[in-house]
């Protein structure tokens, strides 16, 4: 019979072998020694994707790194232990914050808290209606669409800053793509952090690195509070970050749907509190000045590889977060990533981005013989791709807005539309 363990967690067996064929559950875990160190896998895993984000759009990595733990704090207080889960900086942020920078910070903050109230209030109609009123506002065509154009939207930026430094740019590629095809177990799934660490030291014995940025690296204290910042609403802004909903709430629903297939619970009747959790971690953030958050799927892939499921092991992985936070040292020296590495991955994340939407599609066996999901696919998604820009009034409308509105209006218009053919 299985011990119980501190903090409401059954120990495992032994708590120190796992049994061919088993999984340590949620609400178990191993013994302290070995839960810390599969908690240090996460933060591992989730580092590269979570401090790249800020890097790219320019928000403190510190404040990211410290409004990242703390939501993963608040998603397993949120979810009761439930679903085990790091909630790191969202790619699906970036388009939109990027194409945004020259309003400002503070209007960008309020377009990512905007998208947490949002979101928070989709988690409490879940939580009402059931996860199934999700399949019928958002179905897989809608989403498919709207993930693929935030992810092809940035297409031109990702050229740009590969082109600036090609050399550089050009061994960041080539190392990620080397890594994730031949990395064994783990290193594999990292092969976008590893790149570019890779990248990065190329630069530096190349003389490709930023000397004020180096500088401001050695004049950093090692320890100091992360900056917060207030935010502020611009309407134009936050019309143009409001389709990531979307994509978090794709994000969150299949981690739920991921970890209950791969523990063999069903996790349904958790999905809105998990989309709550991740609405509410994405709010604080943008309160106080760091990246959008979101379930991360390169976590699921330390689950899998560890059959370790344990949520004390993403309490351990949180706490990490919260202390690297309070090093200013820290947070310089990612900023020093030259923008010929940042070249080199987002080539690769981007599309990555795009390729999750075709994967949407695929999985849920969207018909495009159809042509009501043909026509309207393809009018959002060229909208988005070539970033479509129009005015209402004085609000300036990218093609990301345009190309999830259009979707999300035109195709239950269009499916209602054809119903009179038939």
């Amino acid at each position: 019979m299985a011990a119980r363990g501190g903090f409401g967690w059954t120990l495992h067996g032994n708590g120190r072998t796992i049994a061919d064929g088993a999984v340590v559950a949620p609400d178990e875990r191993l013994s302290w020694p070995r839960t810390v160190g599969v908690g240090m896998q996460h933060v591992i895993a989730m580092f590269g994707a979570t401090l790249l984000v800020p890097t790219i759009t320019g928000f403190p990595v510190t404040t990211t790194l410290l409004f990242s733990g703390i939501g993963t704090v608040l998603f397993l207080l949120i979810t009761r232990g439930r679903v085990p889960s790091y909630l790191g900086s969202s790619f699906a942020f970036i388009a939109p914050l990027t194409a945004s920078a020259a309003d400002g910070p503070a209007a960008q903050l309020g377009a990512v808290l905007s998208v947490g109230v949002v979101l928070m209030l989709v988690g409490v109609l879940v939580r009402m209606a059931g996860a199934r009123v999700l399949d019928a506002v958002m179905p897989p065509v809608v989403t498919g669409a709207v993930v693929m154009l935030i992810g092809l939207n940035l297409a031109p930026a990702a050229v740009g800053s590969f082109e600036a430094q090609p050399l550089i740019a050009g061994v960041t590629l080539v190392a990620i793509l080397v890594v994730t095809a031949v990395g064994p177990g783990l290193l594999g799934r990292l092969g976008i952090l590893v790149g570019v660490v890779v990248g990065w030291a190329f630069a530096a014995v190349t003389g490709g690195l930023d000397d004020a940025r180096v500088d401001a690296l050695r004049d950093a204290a090692w320890i100091g509070v992360p900056h917060l910042r207030g935010p502020e609403f611009n309407w134009s802004v936050i019309a143009l970050t409001l389709p990531v909903v979307i994509v978090l709430i794709a994000e969150n629903v299949g981690h739920v749907k991921a970890v209950s297939a791969m523990t063999g619970r069903n996790l349904d009747a958790v999905a809105g509190d998990a989309l709550f959790a991740d609405g509410l971690a994405t709010t604080l953030a943008g309160a106080g000045g760091g990246s959008g958050t979101t379930t991360y799927a390169e976590n699921i892939g330390v689950m899998a590889a560890t059959r370790v499921y344990s949520t004390a092991a993403y309490w351990v992985a949180a706490a990490t977060a919260i202390v690297l936070a309070f090093s200013p040292k820290f947070g310089a020296l990612v900023f020093t990533v030259p923008d010929g590495v940042i070249g080199g991955a987002t080539l690769v994340l981007y599309g990555l981005i795009g390729i999750l939407g075709v994967r949407i599609w695929a999985d849920a066996k969207v018909d495009f013989t159809d042509p009501v999901n043909l026509t309207v696919v393809a009018a959002a998604i060229v909208a988005g791709i070539g970033d479509l820009t129009l005015s209402i009034g004085s609000v300036e409308l990218g093609g990301i807005a345009w190309g999830s509105v259009g979707i999300l209006v035109g195709y239950p218009l269009m499916r209602w539309l054809a119903g009179f053919r038939r």
